[in-house]
């Protein structure tokens, strides 16, 4: 059977309108986000339906013509007289949009975006991955005329969509508003929700998944992103350092350790300002989550977090499996089906402290976690996450079992009693109490 590329229904789509209904071509609409999450999918397909014509300028494989037409830019009539003849595209006056795809690639065009939009005639979108924009952009002027949008990939209510689900979220939801459990509901939503956890949200493996049903060849879609993703850290970071920081998060979330252990990946030479322009790129690269220590856990955490102490998540769980069992050539089926019936024998537990650490992020929350000393100082009590709300705080414990207790959680709220509203357990069992504490299946997350 020919192979398909679906566009899928994506909830950035609502931002990007609203971006055109309030700006009204006042500022470029920029779309960062990591390599392969979809941004030059949604911002075509955004551009086809809400305006009358569009161009698309792909800076990763322009003809020579749009260099040299770049190279005149400061004639805006010219540059757009050049680009309709070159795509062959009429642009009408403020119902036209030119969007700039790997706009990384081109930094004249993004210092001229201040001009372009001042100039009113067209609306403007440019997409990036935000690790090469800030490498190419340092001798510019980043221009203040733009409305930023992050895309991540596709959370779960998107990858039901794909799916054509569009009940299961919005059902789970009024389980969760009224505290009610599942009951029989719970096998089958949480082993759909662990076939998220498996794909992963990123388009092409979706798309893989839909039109072949097969999980090997999906992992083979998703170790070709990774490939990707390591050939990008090297051209920023030749010795392979970055490369190799980024491939050890699962083994190093696998130690259960209170933080990300640096020299045991790189050993104890590395020069502080290098590791620190490591880091800086992987941050910025936007395919991991960073969860930082909260020194005292309070509102505000920003200003008493610990940046030197933190764990690493990889921005889509998909590809964090696939990142773990990276030592075989293609992940065997037989994984992907113990997976997927909850029968692997690995302790799992860092598989969902990562897919909580994706779900919290797509809702638009900073991560910050919590460690500290037990009594006799051979342990540590942690707290995986905890997030700001109103003038509160609410810890979050996550297991990959049906764990009931939670000494961690229990002893965090006993410290700092006054500043606790809400605490949570994430684990793979149905919703229910226990005393003061919320036990959530983990396909509600989302929810908090």
């Amino acid at each position: 059977m020919e192979s398909r590329d679906q566009i899928f229904k994506r909830k950035i789509y609502d931002k990007m309108l609203q971006w055109k209904q309030e700006r009204h071509g006042e500022t470029a609409l920029l779309i960062k986000g990591a390599r392969r999450v979809g941004k030059s999918t949604i911002a075509e397909e955004f551009a086809r339906n809400e305006y009358d014509s569009y161009i698309v300028v792909d800076f990763a494989d322009a003809p020579k013509e749009v260099w040299e037409a770049v190279e005149h830019i400061s004639d805006r009539s010219y540059f757009f007289t050049q680009l309709q003849f070159i795509y062959n595209v009429t642009l009408t006056e403020r119902r036209s949009v030119i969007i700039f795809d790997e706009i990384q690639k081109c930094p004249a065009v993004r210092q001229a975006i201040k001009y372009l939009v001042k100039d009113h005639r067209y609306d403007y979108i440019e997409t990036g991955s935000l690790l090469s924009i800030k490498k190419n952009t340092q001798n510019i002027v980043i221009p203040s005329e733009e409305t930023r949008i992050t895309m991540y990939p596709m959370d779960y209510e998107e990858f039901r969509w794909a799916l054509g689900d569009t009940t299961t979220v919005p059902l789970l939801r009024q389980f969760y508003d009224k505290r009610t459990a599942l009951n029989q509901s719970l096998r089958k939503a949480m082993r759909d929700f662990r076939l998220y956890m498996l794909i992963g949200g990123m388009p092409q493996a979706v798309n893989e998944y839909l039109n072949t049903n097969n999980l090997s060849l999906v992992d083979s879609v998703k170790r070709e992103i990774i490939e990707l993703y390591l050939d990008d850290f090297l051209k920023i970071d030749p010795s392979g350092k970055v490369s190799r920081l980024f491939s050890a998060i699962p083994a190093e979330l696998s130690k259960n350790a209170s933080r990300y252990q640096v020299t045991s990946v790189l050993g104890r030479s590395e020069d502080k300002g290098k590791m620190d322009e490591y880091l800086r790129a992987l941050e910025e690269s936007l395919t991991v989550n960073f969860a930082h220590h909260a020194n005292d856990p309070n509102v505000g955490m920003p200003l008493n977090a610990d940046y030197k102490q933190y764990k690493m998540f990889v921005g889509d769980t998909g590809l964090f499996i696939t990142l773990a069992f990276w030592d075989k050539d293609i992940t065997e089926n037989v994984i992907y089906q113990k997976l997927l019936s909850d029968k692997l024998s690995a302790n799992l537990g860092y598989v969902y402290e990562n897919i909580v650490a994706q779900m919290l992020v797509a809702s638009g929350n900073k991560l910050f976690y919590h460690t500290w000393p037990t009594e006799n100082g051979k342990h540590n009590y942690e707290v995986d996450f905890i997030l700001s709300r109103g003038n509160k705080i609410c810890p979050i414990e996550v297991k990959s079992s049906g764990y009931n207790t939670h000494i961690s959680l229990d002893k965090f709220c006993e410290i700092f009693s006054s500043r606790v509203s809400n605490r949570y357990l994430i684990y793979t069992k149905d919703l229910r109490k226990d005393e003061q504490t919320l036990l959530i299946p983990a396909c509600m997350s989302m929810y908090l």
